[in-house]
This record gives C-alpha cells, sequence and structure tokens, in this order.
C-alpha cells in the first residue's frame, strides 16, 4: 500500500485511476477501506487518493497520546495534498471527514477546488441557529462509547455510536464489511474524547467560496439535515442532492447515486 510521510507521520492511502487529484476523507471509525465502492468508479474520470488519517487503521492505536485532534488531522491532510505536487485539488468528506474538510477549505483554501461535503458531523453554533455552546448531543455519545470501550465491551462501544448517526438498529443494519473496519479502527474512540471540534460557525461558512455540493441522505438522522441546510443557507456557492435509499453512510448505503451525484458535480 503506498504512503506519504506527513508531519513526521507515515500516512497510508488507497489509490486508483489517473488525472486530476480528488481525494476522500473518511469518517469516524472508519480507514480508507470506507471508499471502496467509489475508487473504480470515480478513478475512472480521475486519480482517487483515500488515505487513512491519523492512528487509523493499518495503524493499531492503543488511545494513548495527545494527537487525535481535529486540527491535527486537518493539517495532515493540507500536508498530504501539498505533498501531491499537482496544486489544487477536489475534496469529499464524509461525516467527521466531512468536518476536517469543512475546516481543510476554510484554512487552506489555495488547495482546494472543489468540495463535496457528504453529512458533515459536528454541531452549530449560535450564529447557524445551534445551542449556546453546542447541544453537548455528540460528547456525550462519544464519551458513553468511550467508556463501553474501556469496560471491554467494544461491540457496545460500536453499537452505541452507531446509534449516535444512524438511529436504534444502525450497527445490526451494517454490513459484515463495514463492521470489521469499525472495530479495527475502535481505539480511535478514545482520541474523539478531546477531539476539540468546534461547531459549524457562520463567519467561517461564509468564507468558504470553492464550489461545494452538500450530500445527505434521504433516510438520515435529523442532526445531518440541520447541518446541511444551516450551511447551505450562508455558504456562497454550493448546491445540494439528495440520495435516496441512504441513511448516514449513503457512498456504501448507495453507492450507485451517490457516485453519479459526485461525477456530475465534479463533470
Amino acid at each position: 500500500m503506498p504512503r506519504l510521510t506527513v508531519n513526521g507521520y507515515e500516512m497510508d492511502y488507497a489509490e486508483a485511476g489517473s488525472g486530476e487529484p480528488l481525494v476522500l476523507i473518511h469518517g469516524s471509525l472508519n480507514d480508507q477501506r470506507y471508499w471502496a465502492p467509489q475508487m473504480e468508479p470515480l478513478g475512472a474520470r480521475f486519480r482517487v487518493l483515500a488515505p487513512s488519517l491519523r492512528h487509523y487503521w493499518p495503524e493499531r492505536w492503543d488511545g494513548v497520546g495527545d494527537t487525535f485532534k481535529i486540527d491535527q488531522h486537518v493539517e495532515d491532510m493540507a500536508g498530504f495534498i501539498a505533498a501531491l505536487g499537482a496544486g489544487p485539488v477536489d475534496v469529499i468528506g464524509h461525516s467527521r471527514g466531512g468536518h476536517i474538510a469543512f475546516r481543510l477549505a476554510e484554512r487552506h483554501p489555495a488547495l482546494i477546488r472543489r468540495l463535496v461535503l457528504a453529512e458533515p458531523g459536528g454541531e452549530l453554533d449560535e450564529s447557524l441557529g445551534g445551542a449556546s455552546g453546542g447541544s453537548g448531543k455528540q460528547g456525550q455519545a462519544f464519551a458513553e462509547a468511550a467508556a463501553l470501550l474501556k469496560a471491554g465491551n467494544t461491540e457496545g462501544a460500536m453499537r452505541r455510536f452507531a446509534e449516535h448517526t444512524g438511529g436504534p438498529g444502525a450497527w445490526e443494519r451494517r454490513t459484515a464489511t463495514r463492521k470489521a473496519i469499525n472495530l479495527d479502527n475502535a481505539h480511535t474512540l478514545l482520541g474523539q474524547i478531546d477531539e476539540r471540534r468546534r461547531p459549524y460557525g457562520k463567519a467561517a461558512a461564509e468564507s468558504i467560496r470553492v464550489p461545494t455540493l452538500l450530500v445527505n441522505g434521504a433516510q438520515t438522522q435529523p442532526q445531518f439535515t440541520t447541518i446541511i441546510e444551516a450551511l447551505a443557507r450562508v455558504m456562497p456557492d454550493t448546491s445540494r442532492v439528495v440520495i435516496p435509499n441512504a441513511a448516514h453512510g449513503m457512498s456504501s448505503d448507495n453507492p450507485a447515486d451517490f457516485n453519479a451525484a459526485v461525477l456530475n458535480f465534479l463533470a
């Protein structure tokens, strides 16, 4: 598997196709393998690169240390893109990876040509209609899942986290492949307790001026739709698509429609 040294870290990634770069950023409990349904279809038009973020598979992290932070992952992705030496690139981010992609476009606009935010995770601040200091539901879910993990109940931790993003029964509905990927990355939950993910704010959203596609699943949880709608109101250059027969994991729930929507936007 290819790798790049980024900020002193050996970052492994999957690659497919040729042409202009398209970088895919995975979300919580996932890694480069999450994007398997996208690699060949998107690789027919682009050089697709899907890195595993710091401390995710193939690393077997024990959850110890202070380097699992949103800001660290943003700067790692900036370093990864810069190391490609290919100028501004197209970026897709899903869930937590969507938050990272948002911050990447906010802080390093020269690196981004076009942006796809697939149900970016997080919360809204008061400027976008969120509660003062955030609702706390996200942090509570992270803490409860991490506590189960520390107690040795790994599957219970996965179930609690899956229900936060997908509602009751979300863990049971996942395929064996998705479950295996999540279990391989279980200890990254210990890092998410204190990842310091700031809520989305109006000023930050207004500063992102690259063309942006906002994507959500038709059957997703309300908190993700709320974020998409808030960003759509204030980001200067957005379009939106809803993927049918899909929930939060729309790129694996319905890859054919997800891939078609991305390719149409990037055409």
